[in-house]
């Protein structure tokens, strides 16, 4: 059995829970689980719980903050997503865990990507679950392959394909356009044929957000079937549900070649009203980056960016080759699904926005600059590394004096040496949205050499005030850190500079979103190992004024103590929240947590749950509620547990499988 000494004694709990008997600062509440994952054929039998994480929170409006007002029964939604299992390439990422050169197509490339960024002991499990899904067996993989996983969306051509994930609002199921085969409008829909079975039954989705009567996200293509293969239409496209439309966004560039008007990804990612339209921005393809020209106008190719056939279905046939998948790019007259290979493609993007009205009708631009073969004053593809290729998304909007500001990144070409994604902000400069001026976040600049400080950076959110977050990813192992910045300010702060009582030095941390009152959530690491899986926890960080009587500025706190009672009995012993990704102006915050049915043995931080049984805990979404009137004596910190396992029995999936970004799964390091 476990060893279950705790630091905090049974005697102080129980009068910790004596004397603080209705204490906390948010009220916890479980969002419904009604994923029809659970009721599809899916070739690999498992009795393993589906995993519940949020995507983030209705806005609120003009409603009061919920930290003066009683909000016990609020109706704002929960959006999310049930995975059956690992992604391998998240669906929500432009590219995959943020690596320009976009390698990550096999066990292999994981395996690198891991060692080099990650640094685990264990990154050749982290590779094999990514690549294999949940609960392989091992040294059996191929034979006996877990949930989930890259290699059964790679072999899809082949062997077909069962969901791996649903985007979900409040826990209910959203149906998008991908479901229904006439609203496929792509110029060779002709050559896909028809459905492979139920299309809900090989669609991959996620929900984003919900803005007034329009839901947006992100899905995939459902399975087709015709004479040559199982095709894909496309890889990931964005959608919008608005008054019984169901809406594809296809991409946005107006020159675009067959390639990319058919098969080119687009992403929404985030939305806001605009003169009563829902505005939703994301990414856009706008050129393959596998076959393309550089900054000299020379034509470069990258043939990693197909796999072998070998290690995608252990075999030698079907065979795949690069000559075929440059074809998909060049020659107008190919027919894109006969051939195997231009489900491999790859793309250069463009952050882009969809204008969508109530009845469905769309106008739609690119946010970056320029067209063609050019965005924001750069080519395609880096001249001296032809891996690399310009990459730009806008992740969040909001309306800063009566006009849009959009955050995420763009591409810089580091000292004329490299291309780089770096956190970037957008402004409209007119309401027609025909020009949008980018700006670089001051302070996170990338440079050149090994020892450079960073890999990438990017803006996760921003509000109306022009507070930006984002993360700067460390090169490296160096770790991933969680930034503010206020537009107008010198450079952007690292939370573990302004708050180093809880980010510690070489922490990881992630800031998933901040409100209109400058409240920042996200996750930070609570423990320092190294080499290994860090766990950590959801917080919140005050950047602005106040919240309440019970948060104060310039202060950051874990979830987990703000929703603490001190009861070991109570409901909310019965949740570690993991990573919070969304919040708003009424403060209320949506998150993932570890659940255990029979509640934690104890309210300690680290506490086991049924004394550390395999799989008592499973992931779940969850709301968090201001409780009115709540002070700041009514935080109760939670004690440590030094003497935990060194697996949880609850993370079997791995929180990188479970993250918005690469490396924080969902989404660590050291």
């Amino acid at each position: 059995m476990p060893h279950k000494m705790l630091k905090l004694s049974t005697l102080a709990i129980l009068v910790a829970g004596a004397s603080q008997a209705s204490a906390a600062v948010y009220d916890i509440q479980q969002v419904n689980e009604n994923s029809t994952l659970v009721d599809q054929p899916y070739p690999v039998q498992s009795d393993r719980a589906l995993t519940y994480v949020s995507t983030g929170i209705e806005s609120s409006g003009s409603d009061v903050s919920c930290f003066t007002t009683d909000c016990t029964n609020n109706t704002y939604k929960v959006t999310g997503q049930a995975l059956r299992g690992s992604q391998g390439k998240p669906l929500e990422e432009t590219v995959a865990y943020n690596a320009n050169e976009q390698h990550v197509n096999d066990e292999s490339s994981l395996w690198n990507y891991c060692s080099y960024n990650l640094g685990y002991e264990s990154c050749k499990d982290w590779a094999k679950r990514e690549f294999f899904g949940v609960g392989y067996t091992d040294e059996q993989e191929w034979e006996q392959p877990g949930l989930g996983g890259l290699q059964k969306k790679s072999a899809a051509w082949v062997k077909g394909y069962s969901s791996n994930s649903q985007g979900l609002v409040d826990g209910t199921p959203v149906t998008t356009f991908a479901s229904d085969s006439s609203k496929y409008d792509g110029s060779q829909k002709g050559n896909l044929g028809n459905f492979d079975g139920s299309a809900e039954e090989s669609i991959d989705s996620t929900v984003n957000g919900v803005v007034g009567d329009f839901v947006y996200g992100i899905t995939s293509s459902a399975l087709f079937k015709n004479d040559h293969g199982k095709p894909r239409a496309f890889d990931k496209r964005g959608f919008v549900n608005v008054g019984g439309n169901d809406i594809s966004l296809a991409p946005v560039a107006k020159d675009a070649s067959p390639l990319v008007s058919n098969m080119g990804q687009t992403q929404a990612n985030a939305g806001v009203l605009f003169n009563d339209q829902l505005l939703v921005v994301g990414s856009s393809a706008y050129s393959p980056s596998f076959y393309g020209k550089d900054g000299n106008g020379n034509l470069r190719q990258d043939e990693d960016k197909l796999p072998n056939v070998e290690d995608i279905l252990n075999t030698g046939t079907p065979t795949l080759d690069f000559n075929r998948f440059k074809t998909c790019a060049i020659d107008n007259s190919t027919n894109l699904y006969a051939n195997w290979e231009c489900q491999f493609s790859t793309f250069a993007n463009e952050a882009a926005f969809w204008l969508v009205d109530a009845n469905g009708d769309i106008k739609s631009g690119s946010i970056s600059a320029g067209s063609g073969e050019q965005r924001d004053g750069l080519a395609v593809i880096d001249r001296d590394n032809e891996d690399l290729s310009f990459q730009a998304s806008a992740k969040s909007v909001a309306l800063v004096n009566g006009l849009p500001l959009a955050a995420g990144y763009s591409t810089s070409n580091v000292r004329d040496d490299f291309y780089a994604m770096q956190a970037a902000y957008f402004k409209a400069d007119n309401a027609d949205l025909t020009s949008w001026t980018r700006t670089f976040v001051p302070g996170l600049s990338i440079k050149p050499g090994d020892d450079r400080d960073f890999t990438y950076t990017i803006a996760n959110a921003v509000n109306n005030q022009s507070m930006i977050v984002g993360d700067a990813k460390g090169n490296g192992e160096k770790p991933l850190r969680a930034y503010v910045y206020k537009i107008g300010d010198s450079s952007a702060q690292f939370l573990d500079k302004l708050v180093p009582n809880l980010f510690f030095k070489d922490s990881n941390s992630h800031a998933s979103a901040v409100n209109n009152h400058d409240q920042v959530v996200g996750w930070v690491d609570t423990t320092n190992g190294t080499k290994v899986e860090r766990k950590h926890r959801a917080f919140t960080y005050i950047a602005g004024d106040a919240q309440g009587e019970a948060l104060a500025s310039k202060k950051a706190w874990l979830l987990d103590d703000l929703i603490n009672d001190g009861k070991q009995d109570s409901k909310a012993n019965k949740y570690r929240i993991i990573n919070a990704t969304g919040i708003n102006d009424a403060g209320v915050i949506s998150a993932t947590a570890l659940y255990c049915e029979k509640g934690y043995d104890n309210t300690s931080q680290n506490s086991y749950c049924n004394g550390g049984e395999a799989g008592a805990e499973k992931y779940v979404s969850v709301k968090l509620t201001p409780i009115k009137g709540a002070k700041a004596s009514d935080i109760i910190k939670r004690a440590e547990q030094e003497d935990e396992p060194v697996k949880r029995s609850g993370g079997s999936l791995g929180i990188l499988a479970l993250t918005a970004l690469g490396f924080i799964g969902f989404r660590r390091r050291k």
